[in-house]
């Protein structure tokens, strides 16, 4: 039973990161997405925050998605007079998504979601061949 506890964590930590994920590729798209008017706030970059849940059917902790919040960070300023949401000098609020940030907690991302798979393939090729033992 305790494979199958191990890959039931590894299943809810590759579920949360794919959230992780989901949230990085909305900020990435939106990392130039400004107000459509003068006054308005430009897109706000999202995080996830993950905690720790017990799941007393099986008595192992597994990581969930608490929540997605809004990271409250400054936005950046941008001369450019033209645009339709610059303010009276002429700047405009930019988004506060940094898109090496954001690349790099992709990647960290996938690491964390890759290595669960692994840890999944691994239990599971161990309770292949504990049945293979069993049958012989």
């Amino acid at each position: 039973m305790d494979l199958y506890k191990s890959m039931a964590v590894s299943a809810s930590g590759m579920k949360a990161q794919g959230t992780r994920l989901k949230v990085i590729s909305e900020n990435l798209a939106n990392a130039n997405t400004t107000a459509e008017t003068p006054g308005d706030l430009p897109y706000r970059r999202k995080t996830v925050i993950f905690k720790n849940e017990l799941d007393r059917a099986m008595d192992v902790d597994k990581v969930r998605v608490a929540k997605v919040d809004v990271d409250k960070s400054d936005f950046q300023r941008k001369y450019d007079p033209s645009h339709p949401s610059a303010d009276a000098d002429g700047y405009v609020l930019m988004p506060n998504v940094n898109s090496v940030v954001e690349a790099m907690d992709m990647r960290e991302a996938q690491r964390s979601y890759e290595a669960n798979l692994s840890a999944i393939d691994t239990a599971r090729q161990m309770l292949t061949r504990t049945l293979d033992l069993l049958r012989t």
